[in-house]
């Protein structure tokens, strides 16, 4: 049974919006209605990911796929937890969670064999894993087939990680070209050509895709972060950085994807550097009004909100 329509909307809304605490609240009040809520569950997960608590994410999403094991998605969010928490453990525990990584995510494409999202993370997990925890180029090769009949600027992407895991740049770099064009939203698209540039030190065509990407988000929305994200990384143009945040968080187009305050956090860090503290303060304190479960690690705040 998935949460009521008064119980889940609210919190779906806090989710995009960022309010961590708030969709906390409001989950738990359903969960302790209906235990046995699933979605309420899932939703929960969710928010402790944006929180990078992983111990919670994974267990209300093992909750959540015990309860309604047919969801598609629910599975997918597992896998997405598994694999956040086996970025942070030993090798051996972090091989014992990449199997479940890769089995959860190869259970939500057996689900729903059009669940675009789904067939984007088993791929890319089997680009970046090895073969003993279920990886492998030719495994990739297998979803890029899948995706081009349900998203074909998504296929191409991942046949650029395929070609860029085989340092064949040259076919990567056209991939990522041709994505662009088939690409239903090309601001996202020309985000993956800037990190894919910036990944090679070609920092000048970084900053020129960044742009061209910004330039098409009429809506302002996560790929603006994404390109603030390079732009730091790269150590480039740090006040256009700050004004894509900032424009991101005034926007109506905050998702889930790039969390408000994982965003207000970095760009705290981004004032801090430019030596506006009592600014970057400001930030911090919005930051732990929204999410006071996270804790945020400065170092990494680009890394985690570019994604790759």
């Amino acid at each position: 049974m998935g949460a009521t329509a008064s119980a889940a909307n609210p919190a779906r809304q806090d989710l995009d919006l960022g309010r961590a605490d708030s969709a906390l609240e409001t989950l738990g009040a359903a969960l302790a209605r209906n235990p046995k809520d699933a979605e309420a569950h899932n939703l929960r997960c969710r928010v402790f990911y944006e929180e990078a608590q992983w111990d919670q994410a994974i267990q209300d999403c093992e909750a959540a796929t015990q309860l309604a094991p047919g969801d598609s998605n629910f599975h997918l969010w597992l896998g997405r937890a598994y694999g956040q928490k086996a970025n942070r453990v030993s090798m051996v525990f972090g091989y014992q969670l990449a199997r479940k990584v890769h089995a959860e995510f190869e259970q939500a494409v057996q689900l729903d064999a059009h669940n675009a999202e789904a067939l984007a993370d088993l791929g890319e997990f089997d680009v970046m894993a090895p073969a003993v925890v279920g990886g492998g180029v030719t495994h990739a090769d297998t979803i890029v087939q899948q995706l081009r009949n349900i998203n074909p600027a998504g296929a191409l992407t991942l046949e650029a990680r395929i070609a860029e895991s085989k340092k064949d740049y040259g076919s990567a770099e056209a991939r990522l070209k041709d994505a662009i064009r088939q690409s239903s939203y090309p601001a996202n698209a020309w985000m993956d050509l800037a990190s894919f540039y910036r990944r090679r030190g070609r920092l000048d065509e970084m900053t020129a895709a960044a742009h061209t990407g910004a330039s098409l988000d009429a809506h302002r929305g996560p790929a603006l972060v994404d390109g603030a994200s390079n732009l730091t990384l790269a150590g480039r143009e740090s006040q256009t950085a700050i004004q894509w945040l900032q424009q991101y968080l005034s926007s109506s187009a905050q998702s889930e994807i790039a969390p408000a305050f994982v965003v207000r956090a970095q760009l705290a860090e981004l004032l801090r550097k430019q030596g506006d503290t009592e600014a970057a303060q400001q930030q911090l304190a919005v930051v732990r009004a929204l999410a006071s479960g996270y804790r945020i690690p400065f170092s990494n705040a680009a890394a985690r909100t570019a994604g790759r």
